[in-house]
Protein backbone atom coordinates (compact mmCIF):
# COMPACT_ATOMS: atom_id res chain seq x y z
CA UNK A 1 0.00 0.00 0.00
CA UNK A 2 1.03 3.12 -0.96
CA UNK A 3 2.13 5.91 2.45
CA UNK A 4 0.26 8.80 2.49
CA UNK A 5 3.84 10.68 2.19
CA UNK A 6 6.88 10.06 0.70
CA UNK A 7 8.24 11.47 4.19
CA UNK A 8 7.12 11.50 7.69
CA UNK A 9 8.97 14.08 10.10
CA UNK A 10 8.70 16.77 12.82
CA UNK A 11 8.26 20.35 12.60
CA UNK A 12 11.90 20.58 13.27
CA UNK A 13 12.96 17.81 10.49
CA UNK A 14 13.34 14.89 12.69
CA UNK A 15 12.74 11.49 10.48
CA UNK A 16 10.22 9.55 12.28
CA UNK A 17 10.62 5.50 11.57
CA UNK A 18 7.15 3.80 10.84
CA UNK A 19 7.92 3.10 14.80
CA UNK A 20 10.39 3.58 17.10
CA UNK A 21 11.82 0.25 18.84
CA UNK A 22 15.06 -0.71 20.76
CA UNK A 23 16.88 -0.86 17.27
CA UNK A 24 16.47 2.48 16.08
CA UNK A 25 16.14 4.59 18.97
CA UNK A 26 19.27 6.18 21.62
CA UNK A 27 19.67 3.80 24.42
CA UNK A 28 18.33 5.88 28.04
CA UNK A 29 20.22 6.19 31.16
CA UNK A 30 17.40 6.11 33.73
CA UNK A 31 19.63 7.71 35.98
CA UNK A 32 22.07 10.09 33.73
CA UNK A 33 19.14 11.33 31.34
CA UNK A 34 15.73 11.17 33.29
CA UNK A 35 16.00 10.76 37.26
CA UNK A 36 13.49 10.49 39.05
CA UNK A 37 10.36 13.48 39.33
CA UNK A 38 11.74 16.35 40.87
CA UNK A 39 15.49 15.26 40.56
CA UNK A 40 18.21 16.39 38.50
CA UNK A 41 18.22 16.63 35.56
CA UNK A 42 14.32 17.21 35.91
CA UNK A 43 13.73 15.16 32.59
CA UNK A 44 10.05 14.18 33.85
CA UNK A 45 9.32 17.02 36.20
CA UNK A 46 10.72 19.85 38.55
CA UNK A 47 8.17 18.52 41.46
CA UNK A 48 8.34 14.86 43.16
CA UNK A 49 4.43 14.48 42.94
CA UNK A 50 3.39 17.21 40.01
CA UNK A 51 -0.28 17.75 39.63
CA UNK A 52 -1.13 15.32 42.43
CA UNK A 53 -0.33 18.18 44.80
CA UNK A 54 -1.88 20.73 42.67
CA UNK A 55 -2.84 21.42 39.26
CA UNK A 56 -0.74 23.40 37.16
CA UNK A 57 -1.97 27.35 37.57
CA UNK A 58 -4.99 28.01 35.30
CA UNK A 59 -4.20 31.34 33.48
CA UNK A 60 -6.34 33.15 30.89
CA UNK A 61 -4.35 35.77 28.97
CA UNK A 62 -6.93 39.05 28.91
CA UNK A 63 -6.71 42.77 29.07
CA UNK A 64 -8.40 45.13 26.45
CA UNK A 65 -10.27 48.34 26.68
CA UNK A 66 -9.97 50.50 30.19
CA UNK A 67 -9.03 49.18 33.30
CA UNK A 68 -12.46 49.21 34.60
CA UNK A 69 -13.57 47.05 31.81
CA UNK A 70 -10.51 44.52 32.21
CA UNK A 71 -11.34 44.41 36.25
CA UNK A 72 -14.67 43.17 35.49
CA UNK A 73 -12.89 40.48 33.02
CA UNK A 74 -10.82 39.11 35.81
CA UNK A 75 -13.36 39.18 38.34
CA UNK A 76 -15.18 36.97 36.04
CA UNK A 77 -12.45 34.73 35.52
CA UNK A 78 -11.45 34.09 39.19
CA UNK A 79 -15.14 33.23 39.02
CA UNK A 80 -15.49 30.96 36.83
CA UNK A 81 -11.88 29.07 38.07
CA UNK A 82 -9.32 30.74 36.62
CA UNK A 83 -6.01 30.62 39.50
CA UNK A 84 -3.70 33.25 38.19
CA UNK A 85 -4.50 36.60 36.17
CA UNK A 86 -2.39 37.21 33.15
CA UNK A 87 -2.67 40.63 31.89
CA UNK A 88 -2.43 42.12 28.40
CA UNK A 89 -1.33 45.61 27.56
CA UNK A 90 -2.42 47.67 24.78
CA UNK A 91 0.75 48.53 22.54
CA UNK A 92 1.01 52.13 23.81
CA UNK A 93 2.21 50.83 27.29
CA UNK A 94 4.29 48.51 25.90
CA UNK A 95 6.34 50.29 24.21
CA UNK A 96 6.22 53.41 26.50
CA UNK A 97 3.90 55.39 24.97
CA UNK A 98 1.04 57.46 27.33
CA UNK A 99 -2.68 57.53 25.97
CA UNK A 100 -2.78 60.83 24.63
CA UNK A 101 1.19 60.90 22.81
CA UNK A 102 0.09 61.12 18.88
CA UNK A 103 1.50 57.65 18.49
CA UNK A 104 -0.78 56.06 20.21
CA UNK A 105 -3.76 57.40 18.21
CA UNK A 106 -5.80 54.52 16.74
CA UNK A 107 -4.12 51.57 19.58
CA UNK A 108 -5.64 53.01 23.14
CA UNK A 109 -6.81 49.75 24.30
CA UNK A 110 -6.89 47.45 21.64
CA UNK A 111 -4.69 44.69 21.83
CA UNK A 112 -4.79 44.97 25.50
CA UNK A 113 -5.59 47.38 28.47
CA UNK A 114 -4.51 50.56 28.77
CA UNK A 115 -1.98 51.66 31.85
CA UNK A 116 -1.15 55.20 32.16
CA UNK A 117 -0.81 55.97 35.89
CA UNK A 118 -1.35 54.17 39.17
CA UNK A 119 -4.14 55.66 38.68
CA UNK A 120 -5.28 52.96 36.19
CA UNK A 121 -3.38 50.26 38.28
CA UNK A 122 -5.51 50.86 41.00
CA UNK A 123 -8.46 50.32 38.74
CA UNK A 124 -7.73 47.13 37.29
CA UNK A 125 -7.22 45.13 40.44
CA UNK A 126 -10.02 46.79 42.36
CA UNK A 127 -11.45 44.41 44.62
CA UNK A 128 -8.77 41.84 44.03
CA UNK A 129 -6.31 40.73 46.51
CA UNK A 130 -2.53 40.62 45.57
CA UNK A 131 -1.65 38.27 48.33
CA UNK A 132 -4.26 35.69 46.94
CA UNK A 133 -3.93 36.47 43.83
CA UNK A 134 -0.90 35.66 41.48
CA UNK A 135 -0.25 37.76 38.34
CA UNK A 136 1.63 37.06 35.31
CA UNK A 137 2.14 40.52 33.36
CA UNK A 138 3.30 40.44 29.62
CA UNK A 139 5.36 43.39 29.49
CA UNK A 140 8.79 43.56 28.44
CA UNK A 141 10.55 47.10 27.74
CA UNK A 142 8.35 48.69 30.32
CA UNK A 143 8.44 45.99 32.67
CA UNK A 144 10.33 47.03 35.47
CA UNK A 145 7.67 50.18 35.38
CA UNK A 146 4.53 47.92 35.26
CA UNK A 147 6.06 45.91 38.70
CA UNK A 148 6.78 49.32 40.07
CA UNK A 149 3.06 50.25 39.24
CA UNK A 150 1.59 46.15 41.24
CA UNK A 151 4.37 46.53 43.86
CA UNK A 152 2.58 49.91 44.34
CA UNK A 153 -0.73 48.67 44.46
CA UNK A 154 0.39 46.32 46.76
CA UNK A 155 0.79 49.10 49.37
CA UNK A 156 -1.96 50.35 49.01
CA UNK A 157 -3.98 47.14 50.18
CA UNK A 158 -1.33 46.83 52.76
CA UNK A 159 0.09 43.76 51.44
CA UNK A 160 3.70 43.51 51.85
CA UNK A 161 5.85 43.05 49.21
CA UNK A 162 6.83 39.80 50.16
CA UNK A 163 3.44 38.21 50.21
CA UNK A 164 3.03 39.11 46.47
CA UNK A 165 3.94 36.52 43.54
CA UNK A 166 3.33 36.82 39.96
CA UNK A 167 5.78 37.14 36.60
CA UNK A 168 6.76 39.42 34.88
CA UNK A 169 7.89 39.28 31.48
CA UNK A 170 10.73 41.12 31.16
CA UNK A 171 12.76 39.30 28.56
CA UNK A 172 14.02 42.20 25.60
CA UNK A 173 15.93 39.68 23.54
CA UNK A 174 12.99 38.01 22.20
CA UNK A 175 11.68 41.26 20.90
CA UNK A 176 14.98 41.79 18.94
CA UNK A 177 14.36 38.56 17.82
CA UNK A 178 10.67 38.03 16.41
CA UNK A 179 7.98 40.83 18.14
CA UNK A 180 9.63 44.52 17.80
CA UNK A 181 8.22 46.10 21.13
CA UNK A 182 11.39 47.08 22.26
CA UNK A 183 12.27 50.96 23.06
CA UNK A 184 15.87 51.31 24.39
CA UNK A 185 19.06 49.30 22.84
CA UNK A 186 20.18 45.82 24.43
CA UNK A 187 22.73 47.36 26.82
CA UNK A 188 20.51 49.64 28.70
CA UNK A 189 17.85 47.15 28.00
CA UNK A 190 19.98 44.33 29.69
CA UNK A 191 20.32 46.50 32.81
CA UNK A 192 17.17 47.30 33.39
CA UNK A 193 16.45 43.63 33.51
CA UNK A 194 19.34 42.78 36.13
CA UNK A 195 18.37 46.16 38.14
CA UNK A 196 14.97 44.21 38.58
CA UNK A 197 16.96 40.64 39.77
CA UNK A 198 18.59 42.43 42.35
CA UNK A 199 15.90 44.45 43.38
CA UNK A 200 13.18 41.68 43.26
CA UNK A 201 15.78 39.47 45.16
CA UNK A 202 16.49 41.69 48.09
CA UNK A 203 12.90 43.17 48.24
CA UNK A 204 10.15 40.80 46.07
CA UNK A 205 11.56 37.58 46.87
CA UNK A 206 8.75 35.49 45.69
CA UNK A 207 8.41 37.49 41.93
CA UNK A 208 9.54 35.99 38.99
CA UNK A 209 11.79 38.06 37.54
CA UNK A 210 11.89 37.29 34.04
CA UNK A 211 9.64 34.75 31.45
CA UNK A 212 12.29 33.54 29.29
CA UNK A 213 9.73 33.17 25.93
CA UNK A 214 10.05 30.78 23.60
CA UNK A 215 6.42 31.60 22.57
CA UNK A 216 6.82 34.39 20.64
CA UNK A 217 10.20 32.74 19.03
CA UNK A 218 7.48 29.77 17.64
CA UNK A 219 4.60 31.88 17.01
CA UNK A 220 7.82 34.27 14.12
CA UNK A 221 7.59 30.71 12.89
CA UNK A 222 10.23 28.75 14.67
CA UNK A 223 10.63 25.11 14.85
CA UNK A 224 10.28 23.12 18.16
CA UNK A 225 13.88 22.70 18.30
CA UNK A 226 14.89 26.26 17.57
CA UNK A 227 12.60 27.26 19.97
CA UNK A 228 14.15 25.39 23.15
CA UNK A 229 17.42 26.53 21.51
CA UNK A 230 17.00 30.63 20.77
CA UNK A 231 15.07 30.40 24.37
CA UNK A 232 17.98 28.86 26.39
CA UNK A 233 20.60 30.94 24.88
CA UNK A 234 18.66 34.05 25.92
CA UNK A 235 18.51 32.41 29.00
CA UNK A 236 22.26 32.41 29.13
CA UNK A 237 22.74 35.76 27.63
CA UNK A 238 20.88 36.95 30.38
CA UNK A 239 22.32 34.62 33.11
CA UNK A 240 25.69 35.99 32.29
CA UNK A 241 24.61 39.75 32.73
CA UNK A 242 23.28 39.34 36.21
CA UNK A 243 27.09 37.63 37.21
CA UNK A 244 29.12 40.22 35.10
CA UNK A 245 27.86 42.76 37.50
CA UNK A 246 28.10 40.92 40.82
CA UNK A 247 25.02 38.98 41.11
CA UNK A 248 25.56 35.55 42.36
CA UNK A 249 24.04 32.65 40.44
CA UNK A 250 22.09 30.93 43.55
CA UNK A 251 20.76 34.43 44.30
CA UNK A 252 18.33 35.32 41.12
CA UNK A 253 18.51 32.03 39.44
CA UNK A 254 15.61 30.19 41.37
CA UNK A 255 13.53 33.01 40.24
CA UNK A 256 13.92 32.45 36.55
CA UNK A 257 11.39 31.20 34.77
CA UNK A 258 10.30 30.59 30.99
CA UNK A 259 7.44 30.75 28.63
CA UNK A 260 6.81 28.10 25.89
CA UNK A 261 4.51 27.91 23.08
CA UNK A 262 2.58 24.31 22.93
CA UNK A 263 2.09 23.31 19.01
CA UNK A 264 0.00 20.75 17.48
CA UNK A 265 2.46 18.07 16.60
CA UNK A 266 1.02 16.09 20.06
CA UNK A 267 4.78 13.81 20.55
CA UNK A 268 7.27 16.43 19.41
CA UNK A 269 5.26 19.13 21.68
CA UNK A 270 5.84 16.74 24.72
CA UNK A 271 9.20 15.83 23.93
CA UNK A 272 10.19 19.39 23.58
CA UNK A 273 9.30 20.96 26.91
CA UNK A 274 11.20 17.42 28.95
CA UNK A 275 14.42 18.39 26.34
CA UNK A 276 14.35 21.65 27.64
CA UNK A 277 14.57 21.03 31.40
CA UNK A 278 16.95 18.68 31.11
CA UNK A 279 19.46 20.71 28.78
CA UNK A 280 18.39 24.32 31.23
CA UNK A 281 19.42 21.91 34.54
CA UNK A 282 22.48 21.21 32.80
CA UNK A 283 23.26 24.31 31.50
CA UNK A 284 23.20 25.77 35.07
CA UNK A 285 25.19 23.09 36.44
CA UNK A 286 28.07 22.77 34.21
CA UNK A 287 28.25 26.05 32.48
CA UNK A 288 27.42 28.14 35.55
CA UNK A 289 28.03 25.83 38.51
CA UNK A 290 24.98 26.63 40.25
CA UNK A 291 24.24 24.58 43.47
CA UNK A 292 20.67 25.49 44.28
CA UNK A 293 18.63 22.83 43.21
CA UNK A 294 15.77 25.92 42.68
CA UNK A 295 18.62 27.15 40.08
CA UNK A 296 18.66 24.43 38.05
CA UNK A 297 14.82 23.64 37.40
CA UNK A 298 13.11 24.91 34.21
CA UNK A 299 9.74 26.43 35.29
CA UNK A 300 7.89 27.32 32.53
CA UNK A 301 4.31 28.85 31.40
CA UNK A 302 2.61 27.65 28.24
CA UNK A 303 0.13 29.19 26.29
CA UNK A 304 -1.57 27.38 23.09
CA UNK A 305 -0.15 28.06 19.60
CA UNK A 306 -1.73 31.68 18.65
CA UNK A 307 -0.46 31.18 15.33
CA UNK A 308 -2.26 27.70 14.41
CA UNK A 309 -5.70 29.50 14.71
CA UNK A 310 -7.54 30.11 11.89
CA UNK A 311 -10.66 32.16 11.20
CA UNK A 312 -11.56 29.86 8.58
CA UNK A 313 -14.28 27.24 10.73
CA UNK A 314 -13.06 28.82 13.89
CA UNK A 315 -15.27 26.57 16.22
CA UNK A 316 -12.41 23.94 14.95
CA UNK A 317 -9.84 25.85 16.76
CA UNK A 318 -11.62 24.62 19.84
CA UNK A 319 -9.92 21.20 19.11
CA UNK A 320 -6.58 22.67 18.19
CA UNK A 321 -6.18 24.24 21.70
CA UNK A 322 -7.37 20.96 23.22
CA UNK A 323 -4.45 18.72 21.66
CA UNK A 324 -1.89 21.53 22.43
CA UNK A 325 -3.25 22.12 25.82
CA UNK A 326 -3.05 18.25 26.59
CA UNK A 327 0.85 18.45 25.11
CA UNK A 328 1.37 20.96 27.63
CA UNK A 329 0.66 19.26 30.57
CA UNK A 330 2.41 15.89 29.29
CA UNK A 331 4.87 17.58 29.38
CA UNK A 332 4.66 19.13 33.00
CA UNK A 333 3.64 22.60 32.71
CA UNK A 334 3.30 24.82 36.22
CA UNK A 335 0.88 26.77 34.00
CA UNK A 336 -1.03 27.24 31.56
CA UNK A 337 -3.23 29.68 29.05
CA UNK A 338 -5.51 27.86 26.79
CA UNK A 339 -5.85 30.43 23.69
CA UNK A 340 -10.06 31.18 22.90
CA UNK A 341 -11.40 29.89 19.66
CA UNK A 342 -12.42 33.63 17.88
CA UNK A 343 -9.03 35.49 18.28
CA UNK A 344 -7.95 34.94 14.72
CA UNK A 345 -11.08 37.59 14.09
CA UNK A 346 -10.67 39.31 17.71
CA UNK A 347 -10.14 39.41 21.55
CA UNK A 348 -12.06 36.93 23.21
CA UNK A 349 -15.45 36.89 23.99
CA UNK A 350 -16.64 36.40 27.41
CA UNK A 351 -18.05 32.87 26.14
CA UNK A 352 -14.81 31.94 24.27
CA UNK A 353 -12.66 32.77 26.84
CA UNK A 354 -14.77 30.44 29.36
CA UNK A 355 -14.68 27.49 26.82
CA UNK A 356 -10.99 27.90 26.75
CA UNK A 357 -11.10 27.77 30.14
CA UNK A 358 -13.20 25.08 30.23
CA UNK A 359 -10.93 23.27 28.42
CA UNK A 360 -7.82 22.66 31.39
CA UNK A 361 -10.78 21.99 33.22
CA UNK A 362 -11.91 19.25 31.58
CA UNK A 363 -7.95 17.77 31.20
CA UNK A 364 -7.21 18.55 34.72
CA UNK A 365 -10.43 16.92 36.18
CA UNK A 366 -11.46 14.30 33.49
CA UNK A 367 -8.84 13.16 31.25
CA UNK A 368 -6.98 11.28 34.35
CA UNK A 369 -3.40 12.50 32.60
CA UNK A 370 -2.73 14.54 35.43
CA UNK A 371 -2.83 11.82 37.85
CA UNK A 372 0.61 10.36 37.54
CA UNK A 373 3.63 12.27 36.71
CA UNK A 374 5.23 12.33 33.07
CA UNK A 375 3.33 9.28 31.75
CA UNK A 376 4.93 9.03 28.47
CA UNK A 377 8.13 8.58 30.13
CA UNK A 378 9.69 5.56 28.67
CA UNK A 379 8.08 5.25 25.51
CA UNK A 380 10.51 4.88 22.69
CA UNK A 381 8.76 7.63 20.44
CA UNK A 382 8.85 10.16 23.40
CA UNK A 383 12.53 9.26 24.63
CA UNK A 384 13.78 9.43 21.14
CA UNK A 385 12.22 12.96 20.34
CA UNK A 386 13.53 14.15 23.64
CA UNK A 387 16.85 13.18 23.06
CA UNK A 388 17.00 14.52 19.12
CA UNK A 389 15.49 17.20 20.12
CA UNK A 390 18.10 18.17 22.89
CA UNK A 391 21.13 17.72 20.75
CA UNK A 392 19.62 19.78 18.25
CA UNK A 393 19.32 22.89 20.33
CA UNK A 394 22.85 21.83 21.78
CA UNK A 395 23.47 22.47 18.02
CA UNK A 396 22.53 25.57 18.24
CA UNK A 397 23.69 26.90 21.18
CA UNK A 398 27.04 25.95 20.41
CA UNK A 399 27.15 28.09 16.92
CA UNK A 400 25.72 31.24 19.09
CA UNK A 401 28.66 30.64 21.69
CA UNK A 402 31.35 30.70 18.13
CA UNK A 403 29.65 33.63 16.88
CA UNK A 404 30.39 35.53 20.45
CA UNK A 405 26.94 34.96 22.60
CA UNK A 406 23.24 35.48 21.36
CA UNK A 407 23.53 39.25 21.31
CA UNK A 408 25.90 39.34 18.40
CA UNK A 409 23.94 36.29 16.92
CA UNK A 410 21.20 39.04 17.03
CA UNK A 411 22.92 41.58 16.02
CA UNK A 412 23.60 39.94 12.67
CA UNK A 413 20.41 38.52 11.55
CA UNK A 414 21.84 34.89 12.21
CA UNK A 415 18.61 34.04 14.65
CA UNK A 416 15.76 36.34 12.79
CA UNK A 417 17.36 34.26 9.51
CA UNK A 418 17.26 30.96 10.96
CA UNK A 419 13.18 31.23 12.11
CA UNK A 420 12.23 33.40 8.37
CA UNK A 421 13.59 29.94 7.16
CA UNK A 422 11.54 27.76 9.01
CA UNK A 423 8.57 29.92 8.26
CA UNK A 424 9.12 29.74 4.94
CA UNK A 425 9.45 26.38 4.48
CA UNK A 426 6.55 25.86 6.62
CA UNK A 427 4.41 28.27 4.49
CA UNK A 428 5.42 26.71 1.25
CA UNK A 429 4.87 22.99 2.88
CA UNK A 430 1.38 24.14 3.24
CA UNK A 431 0.78 25.63 0.15
CA UNK A 432 1.98 22.41 -1.48
CA UNK A 433 -0.29 20.57 0.99
CA UNK A 434 2.32 18.94 2.71
CA UNK A 435 1.28 20.00 5.61
CA UNK A 436 -2.47 20.08 6.11
CA UNK A 437 -4.22 22.91 8.02
CA UNK A 438 -8.05 22.04 8.49
CA UNK A 439 -10.32 24.56 6.40
CA UNK A 440 -7.64 26.45 5.25
CA UNK A 441 -6.40 24.19 2.40
CA UNK A 442 -8.52 20.81 2.97
CA UNK A 443 -11.50 20.34 4.02
CA UNK A 444 -12.75 23.67 3.51
CA UNK A 445 -16.78 24.50 3.22
CA UNK A 446 -18.36 27.00 0.75
CA UNK A 447 -20.14 29.12 3.99
CA UNK A 448 -18.78 30.18 7.18
CA UNK A 449 -20.98 30.60 10.02
CA UNK A 450 -20.50 33.94 11.79
CA UNK A 451 -19.33 33.96 15.25
CA UNK A 452 -19.95 36.83 17.77
CA UNK A 453 -16.82 39.08 18.34
CA UNK A 454 -15.67 42.08 20.35
CA UNK A 455 -14.83 44.92 19.42
CA UNK A 456 -13.50 47.64 21.92
CA UNK A 457 -15.42 51.15 20.99
CA UNK A 458 -13.67 53.70 19.70
CA UNK A 459 -14.83 56.20 23.17
CA UNK A 460 -12.57 54.05 25.17
CA UNK A 461 -9.83 56.32 24.27
CA UNK A 462 -10.96 59.24 24.36
CA UNK A 463 -12.26 58.63 27.71
CA UNK A 464 -8.92 57.33 28.30
CA UNK A 465 -7.22 60.64 27.27
CA UNK A 466 -9.29 62.82 29.89
CA UNK A 467 -8.60 60.52 33.06
CA UNK A 468 -4.35 60.31 32.07
CA UNK A 469 -5.13 64.00 31.64
CA UNK A 470 -7.37 65.03 35.00
CA UNK A 471 -4.47 62.77 36.86
CA UNK A 472 -2.25 65.28 35.38
CA UNK A 473 -4.14 68.21 36.64
CA UNK A 474 -4.24 67.21 40.08
CA UNK A 475 -0.84 65.41 41.27
CA UNK A 476 1.76 67.55 42.72
CA UNK A 477 3.74 68.67 39.94
CA UNK A 478 6.96 69.52 41.81
CA UNK A 479 6.99 65.77 43.05
CA UNK A 480 6.58 64.37 39.65
CA UNK A 481 9.30 66.61 37.94
CA UNK A 482 11.45 65.67 41.39
CA UNK A 483 10.95 61.90 40.65
CA UNK A 484 11.46 62.17 37.11
CA UNK A 485 14.79 64.24 37.60
CA UNK A 486 16.10 61.10 40.19
CA UNK A 487 15.36 58.51 37.28
CA UNK A 488 17.51 60.54 35.01
CA UNK A 489 20.35 60.61 37.34
CA UNK A 490 20.52 57.31 38.09
CA UNK A 491 19.96 56.09 34.51
CA UNK A 492 23.12 58.11 33.59
CA UNK A 493 25.01 56.12 36.83
CA UNK A 494 25.34 52.35 38.02
CA UNK A 495 22.27 53.19 40.26
CA UNK A 496 19.61 50.70 40.16
CA UNK A 497 16.67 52.00 39.27
CA UNK A 498 14.10 50.45 40.61
CA UNK A 499 13.71 52.20 44.41
CA UNK A 500 13.35 55.52 41.90
CA UNK A 501 11.08 54.34 39.74
CA UNK A 502 8.88 53.00 42.47
CA UNK A 503 8.75 56.51 44.15
CA UNK A 504 7.68 58.16 40.98
CA UNK A 505 4.87 55.74 39.97
CA UNK A 506 3.59 56.38 43.63
CA UNK A 507 3.42 60.14 42.85
CA UNK A 508 1.50 59.39 39.49
CA UNK A 509 4.11 59.70 36.96
CA UNK A 510 2.99 58.27 33.92
CA UNK A 511 4.65 54.93 32.29
CA UNK A 512 5.12 57.59 28.98
CA UNK A 513 7.03 60.02 31.18
CA UNK A 514 9.26 57.50 32.83
CA UNK A 515 10.24 55.82 29.63
CA UNK A 516 10.52 59.28 27.61
CA UNK A 517 13.52 60.21 30.73
CA UNK A 518 14.99 57.16 30.06
CA UNK A 519 14.73 57.45 26.29
CA UNK A 520 16.87 61.03 26.85
CA UNK A 521 19.48 59.42 28.74
CA UNK A 522 19.74 56.24 26.43
CA UNK A 523 18.46 56.95 23.06
CA UNK A 524 16.31 54.39 21.24
CA UNK A 525 16.99 51.59 19.40
CA UNK A 526 17.15 51.20 15.74
CA UNK A 527 16.73 47.93 14.35
CA UNK A 528 19.35 47.70 11.41
CA UNK A 529 18.52 47.07 7.47
CA UNK A 530 20.89 44.20 7.06
CA UNK A 531 19.14 42.08 9.38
Amino acid sequence: MAQRREKFETSSGIELPNDFNPENTTPVDYGLDLGEPGQFPYTRAVRKDLYRGRFWTMRQYAGFATADESNERYKYLLSQGTTGLSVAFDLPTQIGLDSDDPLSAGEVGKVGVAIDSLDDMLTLFDGIPLDRVSTSMTINSTASTLLCLYLAVARKQNVAFDKVSGTIQNDILKEYIARGTYIYPPKPSLRLITDTFAFCAAEVPNWNTISISGYHIREAGSTAAQEIAFTLADGICYVDAAISVGLKVDDFAPRLSFFFNSHNNLLEEIAKFRAARRLWARIMKERFGAKDPKSMMLRFHTQTAGSTLTAQQPEVNVVRTTIQALAAVLGGTQSLHTNSMDEALSLPTEHAATVALRTQQVIAHESGVADTVDPLAGSYAIEELTTQLEQAAVDYIEKIDAMGGMLRAIETGYVQNEIQDAAYNYQRAVEREDAIVVGVNKFQTDEELPIPILKVDDRIEREQVARLRAIREKRDAVTADSCLAAIEDAAANEENLLPHILNAVEAYVTVGEISHRLRKVWGEYRESLTV
